[in-house]
């Protein structure tokens, strides 16, 4: 277990197991909170998103969920930190563990502001299936599927709520379907390239719950890189936790990477 800075003062307890990446911070940065939202993630791994969260705002409070013990126990310990370090706001997050399947059992319906998920991005037994256990979870849709997700997000959200994630390109259809088929109409999109010129490699995607089908705002890409690093708009979504780190890898597919080439 090691401490990663995140800006601002807030830190977060991380291992090789449970860590985050660059598409954790765009997901917390689209996911565009207010002040004062109830806010519930799905999958939360060490709760990277959630005390992004409380960084910059001010949410009623947010519950965080997880189906492995190591990353709520992770959590616990972030927030215990950052609450004795004078990050106050820590105490918003409420660690959960518990299935997404089970949501409907485990919390009310209908209350939630804004649900956020970083879900996996590979069909269940697609791909390199690697042999850690939280890194199967986080890329292989083994504990729960992209209509689990939704499913809990519909029952969760109230009339009007915003339920955002991201997802690989070619899953886009997948995710568009299952959005529409639990009642949530996809209302923002942008896809993400690593530069200008290359195939996208993310999309975030933003849905509202019981909104009418029609207009969908789709967002110029958002670009990584450019001759001289981080794009301008890169460095702003990263504020002030860019002064601590190096650009971190691009996603959880670098994790599978890592697993195919033997590296560790």
């Amino acid at each position: 277990m090691r401490l990663e800075p995140l800006g601002s003062g807030v830190t977060v307890y991380v291992t090789d197991a449970h860590h985050f990446s660059t598409d954790t911070i765009l997901l917390a940065h689209f996911a565009a909170p207010k002040n004062g939202d109830r806010i519930v993630e799905l999958g939360t791994g060490c709760g990277t998103i959630p005390l992004l969260l409380i960084r910059d705002t001010a949410p009623r409070h947010i519950t965080a969920v997880d189906i492995q013990p190591e990353a709520i126990d992770l959590l616990q310990h972030s927030i215990r930190r950052n609450t004795e370090n004078g990050i106050e706001r820590a105490s918003l997050i409420q660690p959960v563990l518990g299935d997404i399947k089970e949501m409907h059992t485990r919390m009310p319906a209908g209350e939630c502001d804004l649900v956020i998920c970083n879900p996996p991005y590979k069909l269940g037994g697609s791909g390199i299936i690697s042999p850690d256990s939280a890194k199967k979870i986080a890329l292989h849709e083994t504990e729960c599927t992209l209509d689990d997700i939704c499913a809990a997000a519909e029952w969760l959200l109230r009339f009007g709520g915003r339920f955002v994630l991201c997802q690989r390109p070619e899953r886009l259809t997948d995710v568009l379907g299952a959005m529409r088929a639990h009642g949530m109409e996809p209302k923002r999109l942008r896809m993400v390239q690593g530069r200008v010129g290359k195939a996208p490699k993310l999309f975030l995607c933003e849905a509202k719950r019981g909104a009418k089908p029609g207009y969908m705002d789709v967002l110029p890409a958002l670009i990584i890189e450019d001759e001289n690093g981080f794009t301008l708009e890169m460095r702003e979504i990263y504020g002030s936790y860019k002064d601590h780190h190096d650009q971190p890898s691009f996603s959880k597919e670098s994790d599978e990477q890592r697993e195919a080439e033997g590296l560790h």
